[in-house]
């Protein structure tokens, strides 16, 4: 965990990027911002977006899946006076450097850095340079959050959309699901400002909008037998509990439930699983809920974990600019808009699994990984999702999982590869991995630890994945690649 003076250094990085935007802005100068598309990437948007509105600065912002020709070939068409990329850009600096180096360039990110520029019109905030975990301790939106903080104290009401980011990226990895790090800093933030509290209950995904009997039924973590997939038997489950699953024709949700409810509810269920050879303590299944307590209730994004997926459904399926409205305050008819967008993105992400089900060699096992070829049927942009998806159901294994599909329009793969806790205390690493096999393929590549993506031509899959087989089997051996050339 960071101590004060790595947070002290990254705060100061912070402090200059914030003060090359100010001068940007006093100058009346442009300012291209580019992002990530995921739920940390489309927070980060919506955050820069804020700020940069609040100075009345000339700006755009777009959301991207990579930093590549598009982006520097705009860069050099436009001559905007600053760009900020923000949840990228650490892993483009060589890119970077080598295209417009003369461009002033401020980068919020979190992801690995893998080549170090010495450039003056750079200026870099990543917590790694600072010995900070990016991976655990703050995401792409909540780096970009301490730069608008930065630029004034107003943005701290931003805090809890710097928090939906991390959730995206998963980053409640500690005791009952709590934040750690710089991620506490903005959680004192948010919760100092009468935005944000949090609640020790249930952390079953849905608590705000879906019925109870259905978030029981479509929870995997835990995956409940005979209760998971199963509808019918959820709700014959909380009758035996005299918990009524409907209040005035509507539907209730877990949030809806009193205390007294709460804890007959998770009585039952350690009680039930326990039945079925599960040994789980009532303990293991309450955790930490972040609340955003001036929405509404029963809606995505009271819940700061449903919201994150509401923007991951937003920068996914083609429609980030409503995230970032959301992020911004709107809640008229971009919000309306998003949930339908959601709708849409879950009825895809089951077809997308089904399509991986139906047929087992559509998930091949190797001797280090397991690989998923999604063809030109899972849309690039999602496979990232399923890989997310798919590995935990793999969570027994030591073995990550590499899903790959192909870019529309385009002679490449998008790759996405995540793995499990248990391999990364073998010593697995799939940013290096993918920075590597990626160079040793002619492509680009890299992330973190545990969740880490590529891209590579279409002739050049089939060595990716050997490669990837190869890399991670050395890093199961102990062994440590960064920095290795002779790949």
């Amino acid at each position: 965990m960071a101590d004060q003076t790595q947070i002290d250094s990254f705060l100061s990085a912070a402090d200059k990027a914030a003060k090359m935007i100010l001068e940007t802005v006093q100058q009346d100068g442009f300012i291209d911002c580019f992002s990530h598309l995921d739920a940390d990437g489309v927070a980060a948007a919506g955050i820069i977006s804020k700020a940069l509105h609040r100075l009345d600065a000339r700006y755009r912002v777009r959301v991207m899946q990579w930093v590549d020709d598009k982006i520097i070939n705009d860069i050099i068409a436009d001559k905007p006076h600053l760009v900020v990329l923000t949840d990228f850009g650490s892993g483009y600096l060589q890119l970077l450097n080598e295209k417009v180096s003369d461009t002033k360039i401020a980068i919020m990110d979190h992801h690995q850095i893998t080549a170090k520029v010495d450039n003056s019109n750079f200026a870099q905030v990543n917590p790694h340079e600072h010995g900070i975990n990016g991976a655990t301790e703050v995401s792409g939106s909540g780096v970009t959050y301490f730069v608008a903080k930065a630029l004034n104290q107003k943005n701290v009401d931003l805090a809890p959309v710097a928090l939906v980011g991390a959730l995206g990226d998963m980053q409640d990895k500690y005791d009952q699901r709590s934040f750690g790090g710089l991620n506490e800093l903005i959680l004192k933030d948010a919760t100092q400002a009468g935005l944000m509290k949090v609640e020790k209950d249930l952390t079953f995904f849905g608590r705000e909008t879906r019925p109870i009997h259905r978030t029981l039924a479509t929870t995997t973590n835990p995956f409940i037998p005979g209760l998971s997939g199963e509808e019918d038997k959820a709700l014959a489950f909380l009758a035996t509990l005299n918990i009524d699953f409907k209040q005035g024709g509507r539907f209730r949700a877990l949030s809806d439930l009193n205390e007294d409810e709460k804890k007959r509810l998770c009585s039952a269920l350690a009680d039930y699983m326990l039945s079925k050879g599960l040994h789980v303590e009532v303990s293991n299944l309450i955790g930490n809920n972040y609340v955003l307590v001036n929405e509404e209730s029963n809606t995505a994004l009271r819940d700061a974990r449903e919201y994150s997926v509401l923007l991951n459904s937003t920068g996914r399926m083609d429609r980030p600019s409503l995230g970032i409205a959301i992020c911004m305050g709107d809640r008229g008819a971009a919000l309306e808009e998003s949930n339908n967008i959601l709708e849409d993105y879950r009825k895809n992400i089951n077809k997308y699994l089904g399509w991986v089900t139906e047929k087992p060699e559509r998930l091949r096992e190797l001797d280090n990984i397991y690989v998923i070829n999604g063809e030109d049927y899972i849309n690039e942009k999602i496979v990232g999702t399923v890989s997310s998806i798919m590995v935990a159901g793999l969570a027994n294994n030591q073995k990550p999982l590499i899903a790959y599909a192909k870019v529309d329009g385009d002679n490449s793969f998008k790759i996405s590869s995540r793995t499990t806790e248990a391999a990364l205390q073998r010593g697995v690493n799939l940013g290096d991995v993918m920075r590597l096999a990626s160079e040793k393929h002619s492509g680009k590549g890299g992330g973190h630890n545990i969740a880490a993506g590529a891209q590579v031509s279409l002739d050049q899959i089939e060595g990716f994945i050997i490669t990837v087989n190869e890399l991670v089997g050395r890093q199961l051996k102990g062994e440590i690649l960064a920095g290795d050339n002779n790949t």
